[in-house]
Order: structure tokens, then sequence, then C-alpha cells
């Protein structure tokens, strides 16, 4: 998890932008906080990821906030004044949104932010150049899978359901999250809390659904941006 405050001395857009973390299931709101004197005092005794924070505040502006501090946290700027923007990447901000701000150019923003400063890409990159396969233990058993079988994958609550072609499915003891980030980005995606697809084996898509024979995926509004700039990758306009 990246664990993300928020500093904005506007009450709305903090609590829009607090709403926005916690729908987000990759990120963490570790502090939320109406002033950037407030969030020093807060760096002080704890480390975090990622901070959202506001340009144009009283006492002390964001941008001089993040001037003053030593944390290695990332900055995803947010302002209603796109002037801003020029001096907020100056400061190598990880990105820089304008208000009024929706959450499909925050996930946007975030998701970007993750991929290129969060990854996990010694494991990643070990995956794709190696390894096509997992070892997963179910049912007092450890069964290897390999990626090429997965059709998707499907939460459980505490465990996942791995649908293979042509063969059952096999449960493991595992949260989606840490599946999501050992399989290869190139094949996988998460298009919705529940369900991880592989890219590769997806023939039909109908009304905001993924179709693998008689199964019916659903692609959330908070997956579907980036399951559109997918199809836009390899779509025969």
């Amino acid at each position: 998890m990246i664990r993300c405050i928020a500093i904005d001395d506007e009450p709305l857009a903090l609590r829009q932008i607090e709403s926005y973390i916690e729908k987000t299931p990759f990120l963490e709101l570790a502090g939320k906080f109406n002033s950037a004197l407030k969030a020093m005092n807060f760096l002080q005794k704890n480390e975090i990821d990622l901070m959202f924070v506001d340009i144009n505040m009283p006492d002390l502006t964001g941008l001089d906030f993040v001037k003053s501090i030593s944390t290695p946290a990332k900055v995803i700027f947010t302002t209603a004044y796109r002037e801003y923007g020029y001096e907020g990447f100056q400061l190598d901000a990880a990105d820089y949104l304008v208000k009024p701000i929706g959450y499909p150019d925050f996930l946007k923003a975030v998701t970007k932010t993750k991929e290129r400063f969060f990854s996990k890409k010694e494991v990643t990159e070990t995956v794709e150049k190696n390894d096509r396969y997992l070892f997963i233990k179910s049912e007092y058993k450890i069964v290897r899978i390999d990626f090429n079988d997965i059709t998707y994958i499907e939460s459980m609550r505490d465990y996942v359901r791995i649908h293979l072609d042509n063969q059952k499915p096999i449960m493991a003891l595992m949260g989606m999250k840490k599946m999501e980030d050992f399989l290869p980005k190139s094949d996988f995606m998460r298009v919705h809390r529940s369900f991880i697809v592989n890219l590769n084996k997806i023939s039909t898509i109908e009304r905001n659904r993924i179709i693998f024979g008689k199964d019916y995926i659903p692609i959330s509004e908070q997956y579907k941006e980036l399951f559109q700039e997918f199809l836009d990758t390899r779509f025969l306009k």
C-alpha cells in the first residue's frame, strides 16, 4: 500500500481527496490536514510515500512547504490555477491536478505515479523475462500454475479463486493485492475490486463486461479508464 497524506485548506476539497484515496485499492490515507504547518509536524514523526498538496494555502503555500521539507515522499500538487504547473514540476512533482478534480483524472495520476515510483520493478522484470509460472499452496498441496493457463482471478474474501483453461479452479489463501503485484502487468489487469483478467484471453466485451464462456466479468467504473486505455492501443478503427 502507498501511504498518503492530503493537505488542503478548503474542507470540501480535502474531503474529496480523502474519498478518492479511500476508494483506490493501492492507496492508504495516513493523515489529512487543513494547513501545511500541521502536516509538517506530522511528517517529523511519521513516514509516508505520497502527498497530495494544495498550492494556494495561507501561512505557508504548498510550493514553499515542499521546498522546506526533506522527506523523500512523492508529491502530487492540486490547485485551481494552471499557471503553477511549471513551478510544481520544477520541484520534481510526480503529477499536477487542476481543480475541479474528477476521479478518473485522480486515478490516472496516482496509477502513473505508482507505476513510475512504487511498482515492484525487480519482481515484475524477473517474472516477465524469465519465469512464466507461479507456485500456489492449495489444499495442503503446492501447485504450479502457468500464466498462460489463467483466464481470470476472483477474490473470495481471504481467498482467491484462480480460473484456468479446461481445468477446475484453484483456491488459495491469499489477498488479491499480493496476487496483483506478482502477476506481470503486460498480461494481467485488475478490472474490478474482485477480478483480475488475463488480457491475452479476452475475445469478447459486451456492455462493460468481459465474457469468458459462460462467465461475465464486470468492468467497474474505478478501472474503466485504465481498461479503455488498454483497448485503445489495440483497437482497429
